[in-house]
């Protein structure tokens, strides 16, 4: 697509997705707040807690397969407006199902609505991250990924107070989704029309059947790309889900020790992403790619075998440094030809969310038979893998990286 801005529309269109990449990490992590007083209310174990919060991963996954043809019909501006007020529909259910009605299946019911209106904003998001790359011809999608780290930190914080207040969470979950409806209505302005989106009645050859966006997945670069993808997702989505645990069990401190080292990873990885644009520019894709790699091999060797809880701390700051650049490298990457962006762009997130999702209950899988810090061995593997395959990611049409 052909954009005719001036460069005051280009930096209002750059400022806007930085913001708009903060607000699905705004609702997701207002949902995570308040797990604990839902689960409480619902009476659920955690087994019934965790089917529960398997809707939010059905509706995630039915969101990101879709992604490619609403956007490839609507453009990214449509879906990302859309997929916001999808998403807030379902927080609000979900308030009200885990508050006022008090029933799990209206819960689940709220999760998937509430993850199919994220998974399709979230391949929206990038594709319009990937389209103002190369219009500004800068590596920004890192810096993008960080506004959503900073957008759950902030959604983190409004939640805890929201929780200490007494807030009920129906209130609660209510007002974060009016802010994300305004907010998203009010930056979508910024936005161009038509991102992603592809007529069928052109001639230069830039649109794709359904069945061609389909046939993205069997692309050997797009396939090596989500590997990639997919293994430094595991290292970012294995400590999300189970680092505090790690340490606590492994190295046999404090649950706030634990919870110390988490936030250590955070912002790790939040500061990787924050200059990642700057080493991208300067390095290439592949290169950063390989650092960031070896860089979390080191820091999982570390907490792996590191033997006190102290040089475990380093490694897992070594962790979050390599973990920030894989999942936004790897969408860029995917973004390389304008023609079938969405398509390989949702196929590529895909792989992502697919570590996210399935990849932290197999991580507790195996820890229930070796430690879960034994078990940091396959995020291990997964990681020199992504690693080893760094090269796939080279520009297109470029000699360099």
């Amino acid at each position: 697509m052909n954009y005719s801005l001036d460069r005051q529309q280009i930096k209002l269109w750059r400022l806007s997705i930085y913001f708009i990449f903060a607000l699905p990490g705004f609702s997701m992590a207002s949902w995570v707040s308040r797990t604990p007083t839902i689960r409480d209310a619902l009476g659920a174990t955690t087994a019934q807690m965790g089917w529960i919060i398997f809707g939010m991963a059905v509706g995630s996954i039915v969101g990101l397969m879709s992604a490619s043809h609403l956007i490839a019909h609507k453009g990214g501006r449509f879906v990302m407006v859309t997929g916001l007020v999808i998403s807030s529909i379902g927080l609000i259910i979900v308030g009200v199902g885990g508050s006022w009605i008090i029933n799990s299946i209206i819960v689940f019911l709220g999760l998937a609505i509430f993850g199919f209106g994220n998974g399709i904003c979230d391949v929206a998001m990038n594709v319009e991250g990937t389209a103002v790359e190369g219009v500004t011809k800068k590596s920004l999608l890192t810096g993008f990924h960080a506004a959503f780290s900073v957008g759950t930190l902030f959604g983190a914080i409004v939640g805890s107070v929201a929780t200490k207040s007494g807030v009920l969470v129906p209130l609660h979950l209510t007002f974060v989704s009016v802010v994300i409806v305004l907010s998203i209505v009010f930056l979508s302005r910024f936005v161009p029309l038509g991102t992603g989106k592809e007529d069928n009645s052109d001639s230069n050859g830039t649109s794709m059947s359904a069945r061609e966006r389909m046939a993205v997945w069997k692309e050997p670069r797009t396939i090596l790309i989500s590997i990639i993808v997919l293994g430094m997702a595991f290292a970012e989505g294995s400590a999300n889900d189970w680092l505090p645990l790690i340490m606590v069990d492994g190295y046999n401190v404090t649950p706030t020790m634990g919870s110390f080292a988490f936030g250590l990873f955070v912002a790790a990885m939040t500061v990787g992403r924050a200059i990642g644009g700057l080493l991208l520019d300067r390095l290439g894709r592949v290169l950063v790619l390989r650092i960031s790699a070896l860089l979390a091999i080191v820091g999982l060797l570390i907490v792996i075998f590191g033997g006190s809880y102290t040089f475990a701390t380093i490694g897992i700051v070594l962790w979050g440094l390599g973990a920030a650049f894989g999942f936004p490298v790897g969408l860029s990457a995917a973004g390389d030809d304008p023609r079938g962006v969405a398509a390989r762009v949702s196929a590529v997130a895909t792989a992502g969310y697919l570590a996210f999702l399935v990849g932290p209950p197999f991580l507790g899988f195996v820890g229930e038979m070796i430690g879960l810090l034994r078990a940091l061995i396959v995020v291990l593997i997964t990681v020199t893998i992504a690693g080893l395959l760094s090269q796939a990611a080279k520009p297109i049409g470029k000699t360099n990286n």
